[in-house]
């Protein structure tokens, strides 16, 4: 048995002591140092006091069980993997698993060969990340990382600084992730999004960076803290300061009908003037006419 290279520490969660003898005995062979706790209560408990590379996890536990283990594990250690072990292996129980915030699952009966080589998998790719997570503090990039769910898994203290100032990180984290989630495909094939802030006119860009894991991906917040002034629109993109207006909502991501009641006109006005500003700025649609906006105002090529 291929034993770990760094003493490696794995907290087991289950209430079975033939499960817990048997893993304790496969870990230890392997040179893993292993932490045990009997329900998910537990070990919250020893999670306060330690931060293990790995945790295993039963489904079903008294106290606390699993699913709902990880979903207060995930608040506060986002990166440590999360691998579920159960007998439970409907697709029911493997996508509310998944759901709750774990890494893989295991079927029990579990095979220790199979068992290291998971562990084995998850902790090099964890470490990866969270090294990454470094190289990217210290060059202080606005970079932070989301799940498919749009999930703010962890973000650069210049990121942080960014979402905390305009709250979106705590008063809006659902319509944040919401929108990160629709987002998601999108960004992967090149579109930018544009988060309208308030108050006043301000936007970060957010570009797709990379994709790390199968279900991590790493976001880049593009010159944040830009005012949006529409005369800037106008004078650069030579349009009326009324086009400029509806322009500039147009790259919040509103509806003709919100921009229409944002500047109290109806409709069918909003649209006539996109119709006679596409020409003047070279858009075809909306979507070019707000990335037209966004390129005129932060200076990048969107």
């Amino acid at each position: 048995m291929q034993k770990f290279s760094d003493k490696t520490t794995v907290l087991v969660v289950d209430d079975s002591p033939d499960s817990l003898g048997m893993i304790n005995m496969a870990l230890d062979q392997a040179g893993i140092a292993v932490l045990i706790a009997l329900n998910g209560q537990q070990a919250l408990n020893v999670l306060e006091q330690i931060t293990p590379a790995v945790i295993l996890l039963d489904a079903l536990m008294p106290v606390m069980d699993g699913f709902e283990c990880a979903v207060e594990i995930r608040k506060k250690l986002p990166l440590v993997p999360i691998i579920f072990m159960t007998g439970l292996s409907d697709v029911e129980h493997i996508v509310k698993a998944f759901d709750a915030g774990g890494s893989d699952y295991i079927v029990k009966p579990i095979h220790p060969d199979e068992l290291l080589a998971r562990i084995r998998q998850h902790t090099a790719s964890a470490r990866m990340l969270i090294e990454a997570q470094k190289t990217l503090d210290t060059m202080r990039q606005h970079v932070f990382c989301i799940d498919r769910n749009g999930m703010i898994l962890w973000s650069t203290p210049q990121a942080q600084v960014l979402l905390d100032q305009y709250r979106l990180q705590e008063n809006e984290t659902a319509k944040l992730c919401d929108r990160l989630r629709c987002w998601l495909p999108e960004g992967a094939l090149g579109h930018d999004l544009a988060l309208p802030l308030q108050p006043g006119n301000e936007l970060l860009t957010v570009k797709y960076f990379k994709q790390t894991e199968e279900d991590e991906y790493l976001l880049k917040i593009q010159s944040p803290n830009i005012a949006i002034d529409p005369v800037v629109l106008e004078e650069r993109l030579g349009i009326t300061a009324r086009q400029a207006q509806v322009l500039l909502w147009l790259a919040h991501g509103k509806t003709n009908r919100e921009i229409a009641d944002i500047l109290q006109m109806s409709p069918r006005t909003v649209n006539k003037h996109l119709e006679q500003m596409y020409p003047k700025i070279g858009a075809d649609n909306r979507t070019a006419a707000a990335s037209f906006a966004i390129q005129t105002i932060l200076g990048v090529n969107i």
